[in-house]
């Protein structure tokens, strides 16, 4: 990657990272126009809607069943949380390409490699990564994504399905989401271990916050979501005012972010909290199920 762009006035935005972003090809350069996008315009946001995109994926009995038989969110939720966050962040912020962005795919290949997962899941979960963030910022960014920042968020990802040893990877956004159209329609439906896993989610979240805000984690998160997800995890519509308020207040802190960042500025690796490791952030090969790596946690450079 090149060399980053340092802050220059305390919280406010470098207006050189928009400058160069309407500058770069989705199609050559996707690999640095995700980590512009994942480390300056909007780290906050894209967190946001990538840990939507995880419950989104509970929809699937297919995924719920196998992340209830491993038991890892009731029994290691923050962990767990962790230890998916830890490689994502590495070929986001490095690329997919680079010497720990390669180690990063390959450790979470040989985790996977323990169970038997179809391609069709691998793909579904895939999509939620490229679509979540689009839909987010869509809705509460304080800007859209360009119509080449969304071209580059499919591209980076297919590339990393391609280092995932995927098959029938979608040549463009409209063909992945008629996939995902396909296989919603075929699963989607509600199931006990739906609910469990997005339960024992909503537990991972609530403990991020004092105890008086647990009761509003959950019903928040109903209100973000989509009837169908709804349906499929057995919860029930927020009020109407509920729902209203959650999202005028998205709405409003969009506002002014315009300017200033509330995130460290760039939001890297190294200044990025994991609740699990307070240590500071793990190597790439320490993370996942503990009967499943070879090595003990340690921070890493």
């Amino acid at each position: 990657m090149p060399a980053i762009y340092k802050k220059r006035l305390g919280l406010f935005r470098n207006p050189a990272v928009q400058r160069e972003l309407v500058t770069l090809d989705p199609v050559r350069d996707h690999q640095r126009i995700v980590h512009l996008l994942t480390a300056y315009e909007f780290p906050f946001d894209i967190a946001r809607a990538l840990e939507l995109a995880l419950f989104h994926t509970y929809t699937s009995p297919r995924v719920s069943g196998l992340l209830a038989r491993t038991g890892e969110f009731e029994h290691h939720g923050q962990k767990r949380y962790d230890d998916t966050s830890r490689p994502i962040s590495e070929f986001l912020e490095s690329g997919y390409d680079s010497e720990k962005g390669l180690r990063a795919i390959a450790h979470m290949n040989k985790i996977h490699g323990h169970y038997r997962i179809d391609n069709a899941d691998f793909l579904f979960v895939l999509a939620t990564f490229v679509f979540y963030p689009i839909d987010w910022l869509r809705n509460y960014g304080w800007r859209k994504l360009t119509s080449a920042e969304e071209q580059a968020l499919f591209y980076f990802f297919r590339e990393v399905g391609r280092r995932m040893q995927l098959t029938d990877l979608p040549d463009n956004l409209a063909d992945f989401q008629t996939f995902v159209a396909e296989y919603e329609a075929r699963y989607f439906r509600y199931t006990e271990s739906n609910r469990k896993i997005t339960n024992a989610t909503v537990r991972i979240v609530q403990g991020w916050f004092p105890g008086f805000l647990h009761g509003l984690v959950q019903p928040t998160f109903a209100a973000l979501i989509s009837d169908k997800l709804r349906t499929a995890f057995g919860y029930e519509r927020p009020a109407g005012w509920f729902t209203a308020l959650v999202n005028s207040a998205l709405c409003l802190r969009k506002w002014p972010l315009r300017w200033i960042t509330f995130k460290p500025y760039p939001a890297l690796i190294p200044n990025t909290s994991f609740r699990y490791y307070p240590a500071g952030p793990p190597t790439i090969e320490a993370v996942g199920p503990t009967n499943l790596i070879d090595k003990p946690h340690s921070p890493s450079a």
